[in-house]
């Protein structure tokens, strides 16, 4: 098994230049330019529909960018063929929301999955790999168990050790915490921080949960309006007077963005005329 590593480029692993994207005809990304730094955890934030899912899309290719550049160790992801797009994605790792497991495969074969589907190992060392990839997660006793017989967070710790099982250099994460109780998604916080020390690889983590998401992550990069709204350390995005960022992380209960979706106005709706 030997893909050529993702090269350098000016410290970022991944780049996005004036990226424009929509689904038809309604917009997404407007010019997004960003900037995801190798070896660090970058966390991915916004509101509901602001385009982060959209993001991690464009750089495993499943979308191509209607204009603009995704770049993934310098190579242009939207100009790669297939043969070059899925060399590419055995370098990444992903981890979907709710873990997204095989259910008719059991632990140890989900995880042997990309082992079998990208590579010509023998089984005996895809065992070894397996094993080690779940002992990675706390799980290499689960083997033999089904998805069924699990928890949801151990199936997300299931589906971590996976998306590892190539020993990837950039793994995106898509609400890696969604659904999980308190104990659970603090494990499963500390977890991806634990390896992408170790491991040495770079993570990008599409998350809502704030406190957990800024525990974990070396930049935060919220997004709005189809940009890039404000970016920055957790520290510096929690001393932050900008009312966007107060009213996402939580400082304040109001701000720009609105409870209403914009619509017709209520005299309009019911044929009424409202005091003011």
């Amino acid at each position: 098994m030997s893909t050529p590593h993702f090269a350098s480029v000016n410290d970022a692993l991944v780049e996005l230049r004036d990226v424009t994207f929509g689904y038809g005809e309604r917009p997404v990304l407007a010019e997004l330019s960003l900037r995801v730094p190798r070896g660090q955890v970058t966390a991915l934030m916004g509101a509901s529909g602001g385009g982060k899912t959209t993001v991690l899309r464009l750089i495993g290719g499943q979308q191509r960018a209607q204009q603009g550049q995704v770049l993934v160790g310098g190579q242009d992801v939207g100009a790669m063929d297939e043969a070059q797009l899925y060399a590419a994605r055995r370098r990444m790792g992903m981890l979907f929301q709710f873990g997204a497991l095989f259910t008719d495969l059991s632990v140890f074969e989900n995880v042997a999955f990309p082992l079998r589907e990208h590579t010509r190992l023998p089984e005996a060392l895809i065992r070894d790999i397996v094993l080690m990839k779940l002992g990675a997660v706390g799980l290499r006793g689960a083997r033999e168990l089904m998805p069924a017989q699990i928890s949801g967070g151990m199936a997300r710790r299931v589906a971590l050790a996976r998306a590892i099982a190539l020993d990837p250099e950039l793994i995106m994460y898509d609400e890696p915490f969604a659904g999980l109780d308190p104990i659970s998604l603090a494990t499963a916080a500390r977890l991806i921080r634990r390896l992408n020390a170790a491991l040495g690889i770079t993570s990008i983590v599409v998350s809502h949960d704030v406190q957990e998401t800024f525990l974990i992550a070396d930049q935060v990069i919220i997004l709005g309006d189809g940009k890039v709204a404000a970016q920055g350390t957790p520290d510096e995005l929690r001393a932050s007077t900008d009312p966007l960022i107060r009213q996402f992380i939580g400082i304040d209960a109001e701000g720009p963005v609105q409870f209403h979706y914009p619509g017709p106005s209520i005299e309009q709706d019911f044929g009424i005329e409202v005091a003011r």
